[in-house]
């Protein structure tokens, strides 16, 4: 049975799309060119930071992040960021008795908002910068395994990312769902690990409570 449910952050809760504005911003680059090569290099399975990389060679993004927050422009994200989805999501599966957490490649900045926003929503709150390790290695997961009290094959991380989160989440023993936002998600969709291995697909979290609910039925 499914006893627990973890939240991936980027493009699952948060909608990155003005952040990633910023970026072009900062570039000096069109809005519209920065997101056709930000898809292009996503298409083709290369890491989303070589993107910085087309415009910039020798791009140091932790660098730049600070940069930014030396200018007064630092990364951020906020309630009017999330998914229109996410409240009454978290608030359903809550109702159900659900243990939930959130974790994901975030920094110290990001675990801070995080907090803010959802430590009375969720029991857990992980960053990659909180724990040292990062998607998709398999020590993140580890680490996820190691702080919800549930077995790794009682727990449904959910992510946008079939390399990043649902592939190396099967490996570490999780369920797993797939949901169909964002740019990696919506390259990858159609894909045969995509297809084959989430225990469930979906087009919006609140989906999530009725599958896991029918799940677990057929598990009792």
């Amino acid at each position: 049975m499914i006893r627990a449910v973890i939240f991936d952050v980027g493009e699952c809760l948060v909608d990155e799309t003005r952040e990633y504005g910023t970026w072009a911003d900062w570039l000096g680059v069109p809005r519209h060119t920065f997101t056709a090569v930000f898809g292009a290099v996503i298409a083709q399975g290369r890491d989303y930071r070589e993107t910085f990389q087309e415009f910039r060679p020798g791009f140091d993004l932790y660098a730049e992040r600070e940069r930014r927050a030396e200018a007064g422009q630092p990364e951020t994200f906020g309630e009017t960021d999330l998914y229109p989805d996410v409240r009454d999501a978290l608030a359903t599966l809550r109702a159900d008795g659900l243990w939930l957490g959130i974790a994901g490649n975030q920094t110290v900045r990001a675990g801070r908002i995080l907090r803010e926003l959802f430590t009375p929503d969720v029991d857990l709150i992980g960053t990659s910068d909180d724990w040292g390790a990062s998607k998709p290695d398999r020590a993140f997961f580890d680490r996820v395994a190691e702080v919800v009290p549930a077995a790794p094959d009682e727990m449904l991380y959910v992510g946008d990312r079939v390399d990043n989160d649902i592939a190396p989440a099967r490996v570490a023993g999780m369920h797993t769902a797939l949901v169909r936002r964002g740019p990696w998600a919506t390259i990858q969709w159609r894909s045969e690990q995509a297809q084959k291995l989430p225990t469930f697909r979906v087009e919006t979290l609140l989906e999530l409570s009725p599958q896991i609910e029918a799940f677990n039925e057929r598990a009792r």
